[in-house]
């Protein structure tokens, strides 16, 4: 998460006239799912077919179709859970970063 001084910059920097509670959780949302989690991202991408299983437990909905569609990609992901269940964006992204937090190596095959 940023520091108080370091997003008080980044506001007066890029946003002067936004609303600052709502630049600092667009800040911290951001962090959280892109910077803080690329490399897991990146590690579920690179392995879709041994993880597809684990999305299909999470989001019975998914179809076999759904789920070669996506073939990892996080927005793909997010876009048909959006599909499935009638999910608002933020939801769905809210959904996927959770199912990213409980992702852990047991769900990786050796």
């Amino acid at each position: 998460m940023l520091s108080g001084r370091t997003r008080r910059l980044v506001l007066q920097a890029q946003a002067p006239q936004a609303d600052e509670a709502a630049v600092i959780a667009f800040l911290d949302w951001w962090i959280t799912t892109t910077e803080g989690s690329t490399m897991n991202w990146d590690r579920i991408e690179g392995n879709w077919k041994q993880l597809k299983g684990q999305a299909q437990l999470q989001w019975g909905k998914l179809t076999d179709d759904d789920l070669a569609l996506i073939a990892g990609r996080r927005e793909q992901l997010a876009g048909k859970l959006q599909e499935r269940y009638g999910l608002a964006k933020d939801v769905a992204d809210t959904q996927v970063s959770a199912w990213l937090q409980a992702a852990d190596d047991s769900w990786f095959k050796r």
